[in-house]
């Protein structure tokens, strides 16, 4: 005897070796043998063999009409034999139940399964709609196939055309669009850039990775929406005091300011004046949902995105010539040994009368660095109030026994001009870094431990066994060797130095706090500061990565010398750029080679590199 049975959703047919009232042990076609369910049987017979029944079977089914059996058997369920019966119009023979079962099986739009070997016709309404599914998506593919056909032939459809972004940053791979895109890019071997490329859809490499972060972070463009202009405080005390800013050649938003004032012989009283937003707009405000959205000032070469739209930068930043509401730190400071003899913060009007910049204050930095407590004069603006934070930074570093900066690390300037890039190199710890950096972790723990010292919630920047992170908690900053250690210092360019300030001036008036510490609106811009700036630092070091090469392709560099990193790592001379070598051979890190270098690939951000000679290992500093 055989039986025709259903195994995972699909029929086959075996010879019967045993039988009991639960189960059978059979033979398969092949001679694989097995035990199935009795009740997994849908057919029992003694003629044609197996794999016979199921080849004539198949035949049979082909010749079947689908349409014509559903009209038979429309409304109630029934069984196949049944339908085979009326079908042939006598008892069927196996080969024509089986050919029954397989149509009946093959066509789900057509008849429903209700049980072992009994079906339902469809509905005549449902089935219309599921036909009508049926012939939109054969069109579909006829549509994607067509498109697919198209862009092997580097002809971009103007469809797939119009949503170019969307399919190079953040494509929907169930849209036919991208299917189409997806198989193209099989076909031709190239990846979407390339295949965009090719079709002249993506003619600047600057653009194409720019346009990945704009698409990430503003999918609804650049521009600002509808806001109110910050409305500047006309009761706030004008201080006595001339005010200078120190900043990068290209910085709009300017945050921070200095002063210098003799006080007495022995004291002269030092002013760290930070820009107050918080002063100008408040809460909930559309200026305050705009920091919000936008978290943080992102930076990357040639280009930045500001926190604040241009015209509340304008009538905040500490711009030279203007009166500006600023919080002031004051530290009264001995002239001589310059110790910390007292500190109070104040709100007020400042009056800006520079804005220095760091790249014209080479020659400072390089007098400061030979002449120490003696330096030379150079006749340069603010010389000597420079001269006299300097040293106080000195002695407040040499107070904290921590280095502001690490001095062995070396930063990189670009400067992107007519989309040509210059590249410098800057080691870190410079007078005037040490100057600026020593003053704003002062402010930043002064302030810090006010708000911790009156139990207002602020964010903290905490680092305990290496690890960085923030809290809404006063805790130790190992690294800075602080207790506490509160963002407070950039609050037109990053948003959880905006809302500490908020928290400190409702400190300095006697008001409740805009956040409690358990306010789930602070916790969550406490994370969503800490995701959003983690994106915007990755794109900032994918575009320096971008413009390293650019500038490699610039300058038509085809050697150059590195220091092996690790295994085929090596970081090239003069640029912040590691490269994987495979045909390096195995040196310690630390040796120095000589590479060749291929055309940077500037879409795909690559360059290969080819071993030429080991050098020898690092000179020691």
């Amino acid at each position: 005897m055989n039986v025709l049975y259903e195994d995972a959703g699909e029929y086959k047919a075996a010879a019967v070796l045993s039988q009991n009232p639960a189960s059978y042990q059979v033979e398969t076609p092949h001679g694989r043998r097995s035990k199935i369910k009795a009740a997994s049987v849908v057919l029992s017979f003694e003629r044609p063999a197996a794999a016979e029944l199921l080849a004539e079977a198949h035949k049979f089914a082909d010749g079947l009409d689908t349409e014509f059996l559903w009209q038979c058997r429309k409304g109630a369920e029934f069984g196949f034999e049944d339908l085979a019966r009326d079908y042939v119009g006598r008892e069927p023979a196996p080969v024509e139940s089986a050919g029954v079962l397989f149509k009946l099986h093959s066509a789900p739009m057509y008849f429903y399964r209700r049980g072992k070997g009994r079906f339902q016709a469809a509905p005549a309404e449902t089935l219309k709609l599921a036909l009508a599914g049926v012939e939109k998506k054969k069109l579909l593919q006829e549509k994607i196939g067509a498109w697919t056909e198209q862009l092997a032939r580097y002809e971009c459809p103007p469809e797939i055309a119009q949503l170019r972004d969307e399919l190079l940053y953040a494509p929907d791979r169930a849209k036919p669009e991208s299917k189409a895109l997806e198989e193209a890019c099989a076909q031709t071997g190239l990846t979407a850039a390339r295949l965009f490329e090719r079709c002249g859809l993506l003619g600047d490499s600057h653009a194409y990775h720019l346009g990945r972060f704009v698409h990430e972070f503003y999918p609804r463009g650049t521009g600002f929406p509808a806001h109110e202009s910050p409305i500047l405080p006309e009761d706030l005390p004008l201080a006595a005091c001339q005010a200078f800013s120190l900043d990068d050649i290209g910085t709009t938003e300017i945050d921070d300011a200095f002063s210098v004032t003799r006080v007495g012989e022995d004291e002269m009283r030092v002013g760290i004046h930070i820009a107050a937003p918080g002063l100008a707009f408040a809460p909930g405000s559309a200026l305050d949902a705009i920091a919000r959205a936008r978290l943080s000032t992102a930076y990357m070469p040639g280009r930045k995105f500001t926190m604040l739209p241009d015209d509340a930068v304008g009538r905040l930043s500490l711009d030279e010539g203007e009166e500006r509401p600023v919080l002031s730190l004051y530290l009264n400071v001995g002239a001589q040994d310059f110790a910390l003899r007292g500190r109070h913060t104040r709100l007020e009007r400042v009056k800006v009368a520079a804005n220095l910049r760091h790249d014209a204050q080479g020659a400072l930095n390089a007098a400061f660095e030979a002449g120490g407590p003696h330096a030379a004069r150079l006749g340069l603006a603010f010389e000597t109030e420079l001269h006299t934070l300097w040293l106080l930074a000195l002695a407040l570093e040499k107070l904290r026994g921590k280095p502001s900066v690490n001095a062995s690390n070396v930063d990189y300037t670009f400067r992107v001009t007519d989309e040509r890039v210059s590249i410098h190199a800057r080691k870190r710890g410079a007078p005037l870094d040490k100057l600026v950096a020593e003053l704003m972790i002062l402010a930043n723990t002064s302030w810090g431990e006010q708000l911790a010292e009156k139990d207002v919630a602020g964010i903290y920047r905490v680092q305990s066994s290496g690890k960085v992170r923030l809290s809404v908690r006063a805790e130790m900053h190992e690294g800075l060797g602080v207790a506490t250690y509160a963002w407070m210092t950039s609050p037109l360019r990053r948003y959880v130095d905006l809302v500490n300030q908020w928290q400190l001036v409702a400190c300095l008036r006697g008001r409740p706090p805009p956040f409690a510490r358990s306010s789930e609106a602070l916790l969550a811009a406490l994370r969503d500061f800490e995701v959003t700036t983690a994106g915007y630092d990755e794109h900032q070091r994918a575009m320096e990565h971008y413009w390293c090469l650019r500038w490699l392709a610039q300058e038509g560099v085809e050697q150059a010398e590195g220091v092996v990193v690790r295994e085929n790592l090596v970081r090239l001379d003069g640029l912040p750029l590691a490269v994987r070598v495979p045909s390096l051979p195995v040196l310690a890190a630390g040796q120095r080679v000589r590479l060749a270098l291929a055309a940077p690939d500037l879409i795909e951000r690559t360059l290969a590199c080819t071993w030429r000679e080991t050098l020898g290992p690092v000179a020691p500093v």
